[in-house]
């Protein structure tokens, strides 16, 4: 799989802001730090019995964030990533094709906080009715943009490649 073109970072802006996190030029908020990346790999190594989805920043020094997700989970955004047809749709599919037909755009996946070993994840959409931002399972929203006919920007908040330990989403009460 090829890396995804770079999102200038005024589009990246762009969304933030419109999606309701702080805007950097605003100095009584702290700035949201997101980096771009993409689907690395969907891992089952044994003895674990829980897979892992491995996200790659796409500019250097290409951190790492590697978190695990339930196994029907880890098959679905596997079907996604390589794009394996599926004899009748799985419900990411469905969703997706329910989105296009409504004319509901996918503008990114922001994985933006860690509690344990818990990941938060925002689907931000946009359509007729204007923009939703929706809180969702890291896993359920890149398999979702990953059905996109268009390539969806999947951004992790820098915090999450830094370390190991818990990262309160923008936003939420300290």
């Amino acid at each position: 799989m090829t890396a995804p073109e770079p999102v200038p970072t005024d589009l990246v802006t762009a969304d933030r802001v419109a999606a309701g996190h702080p805007d950097p030029t605003d100095a009584g908020t702290a700035p949201v730090d997101f980096r771009m990346a993409l689907v690395a790999a969907v891992t089952l190594d044994l003895p674990d019995q829980h897979p892992s989805v491995v996200l790659r920043e796409i500019d250097t020094p290409r951190r790492q964030l590697t978190f695990s997700i339930g196994l029907p989970d880890a098959v679905a955004l596997s079907h996604a990533q390589r794009r394996i047809p599926t004899p009748r749709p799985l419900t990411h599919e469905l969703l997706s094709d329910v989105l296009q037909r409504f004319d509901i755009d996918v503008v990114a996946v922001r994985i933006v906080g860690r509690s344990g070993s818990l990941h938060f994840a925002e689907l931000d959409l946009r359509g007729r009715s204007g923009r939703s931002v929706l809180s969702c399972r890291p896993s359920d929203a890149l398999t979702v943009a990953l059905h996109q006919p268009v390539q969806v920007p999947i951004l992790v908040d820098a915090r999450l490649l830094a370390g190991d330990g818990d990262v309160a989403p923008p936003g939420a009460d300290a």
